[in-house]
């Protein structure tokens, strides 16, 4: 299955590495490291991230403003900031700066993985979701997808959004035809497989570079798949500080 896309912005190696090794330890993500509040903001103007991670300590990363301003150009996914004991807020504070969620150091490793879980998992049922798709970033609330590279807006139908949305959460495993149609249409008499057949036609015409060798959303034995995302986590007990 496709990783989950973390950003992670720590200026300090030593936790910065022993974060990237046990996340990747996982398989289930796939983690980009950088240094400075800058290349946050660089980062997601082209790459499309699940979740960001964010110490908020050293000098350069410690500016609240990143996170005002990664809200502001639109990065809608979940920011967990990381803080020390004697910034641990007593009220809400994280939430004015644009961040989800933070995590005082030190701390358990499986505390971090359980936090992730949780905003991903809250955030791909939110109106506010965006999920990666191929080249794309589906937008469910807006019925839309969108392509960074290219600067392309994909307007989708309201089934062709439900079969996306179903099938991305089917977590890269192949739905049958009749557990689609039940989910997208549900129970109706006059709606036929060939129906479906009609919609997944249109909607490969729309994200497929060739709609006849589809890569995106391919063709299983009775049913479809979505190419995308959607792993489980794991745990560890290892500490970080």
């Amino acid at each position: 299955m496709s990783a989950k896309n973390i950003l992670l912005a720590v200026a300090e190696e030593p936790f910065r590495v022993a974060l990237v090794e046990q996340l990747e330890l996982q398989e289930e993500f796939t983690i980009v490291p950088v240094l400075s509040g800058r290349a946050v903001i660089d980062k997601t103007k082209s790459t499309y991230f699940d979740l960001i991670l964010l110490d908020i300590n050293p000098d350069d990363l410690g500016d609240p403003q990143v996170c005002k301003k990664l809200r502001k150009t639109d990065v809608k996914c979940p920011i967990i900031i990381f803080i020390s004991p004697e910034n641990d807020p007593n009220n809400n504070w994280f939430l004015g700066i644009g961040a989800t969620d933070y995590v005082v150091k030190p701390f358990k490793f499986v505390t971090l993985l359980s936090r992730i879980r949780s905003h991903i998992h809250q955030h791909e049922r939110s109106e506010k979701a965006e999920f990666s798709v191929g080249p794309y970033i589906f937008r469910p609330s807006v019925r839309q997808l969108f392509q960074n590279e290219s600067n392309i807006y994909l307007r989708l139908t309201d089934k062709e959004t439900s079969i996306l949305t179903f099938l991305y959460r089917a977590n890269n495993k192949a739905v049958s035809r009749d557990v689609l149609l039940n989910e997208v249409w549900g129970y109706n008499s006059e709606v036929t497989t060939h129906t479906l057949e009609t919609h997944i036609y249109r909607l490969r015409r729309k994200i497929e570079s060739d709609p006849s060798s589809a890569k995106i959303l391919v063709t299983e034995p009775g049913g479809y798949r979505l190419v995308s995302q959607g792993p489980d986590f794991s745990s560890s007990e290892t500490n970080l500080e």
